[in-house]
């Protein structure tokens, strides 16, 4: 469903962050990418949905049987891309004034006419279909909170449904439960598994929580010196973490 080839992408000052990077996810996987802090694994999300234009290699996504290539694309073709692809980020990305299903119908804005994206002119169907993506994520009861007054594990939730009103075969989420505690982290990551699940949803999803990798993922990628260094399942061995991390990896510690 996503295939990535020969991915490469250097910082301006000259440091690599990713070298050769080759993998590929179907429909329904969801994949953890572990890594230590900086090495580029927000800049390998970033290059999957175009936010980023790598210096090499090719970034395909085959949904429906027409592949389209995201590396390279102009921005019509992009603006497809996107409306195919949901993106999750470690500081949830809310407008805090609006209410929470203001928040979520923005998950919309990508499929409507120009008219009716400027001025949020939402249909009954679209609106229900807003409520519906906040009860999936289990906090259909603060529709009309504003999104500012919630925890921060509620700002996420909402921050999924906006994602899955897209109704998106590729869902990428950036560091999802870095700022939460582990009783939310835990919700946060329960419901990003389920949707990816049941909804046929390709998932990748940064973490730096091994432990949360290893219970939730069907899949682990770790990237190491610029290059992918595990591709296998999240019935991960403690040395396959050191393999990540390093020697000074502590499982203990997990």
């Amino acid at each position: 469903m996503l295939t990535v080839t020969h991915l490469s992408k250097k910082l301006p000052d000259g440091k690599q962050l990713l070298r050769d990077i080759n993998f590929s996810v179907e429909r329904g996987e969801f994949v953890a990418i572990l890594g230590l802090s900086g090495t580029g694994k927000t800049i390998l999300l970033r290059c999957l949905n175009g936010l980023t234009i790598p210096d090499g290699g090719e970034v395909i996504l085959n949904s429906n049987g027409d592949p389209l290539r995201i590396t390279g694309s102009n921005s019509s073709r992009m603006r497809e891309i996107r409306q195919q692809t949901g993106m999750i980020f470690q500081n949830f990305n809310l407008v805090k004034r609006r209410s929470v299903i203001e928040n979520v119908m923005i998950g919309k804005l990508g499929k409507i006419g120009t008219f009716q994206s400027i001025f949020r002119k939402f249909s009954n169907e679209d609106i229900e279909s807003g409520h519906r993506a906040l009860e999936r994520v289990g906090i259909s009861d603060l529709s009309h909170r504003r999104a500012g007054t919630l925890s921060g594990g509620e700002q996420q939730r909402v921050a999924i449904a906006r994602s899955i009103i897209q109704d998106p075969a590729l869902l990428l989420a950036d560091e999802p439960v870095a700022n939460l505690d582990p009783t939310a982290s835990e919700f946060v990551m329960e419901h990003l598994r389920s949707i990816s699940i049941d909804n046929n949803i390709s998932t990748l999803a940064v973490l730096h929580q091994p432990e949360l990798a290893r219970k939730y993922a069907t899949r682990i990628l770790g990237v190491r010196d610029c290059i992918i260094v595990y591709d296998g399942s999240a019935n991960i061995s403690d040395n396959d973490f050191k393999t990540i991390y390093g020697s000074t990896y502590n499982a203990s510690a997990e």
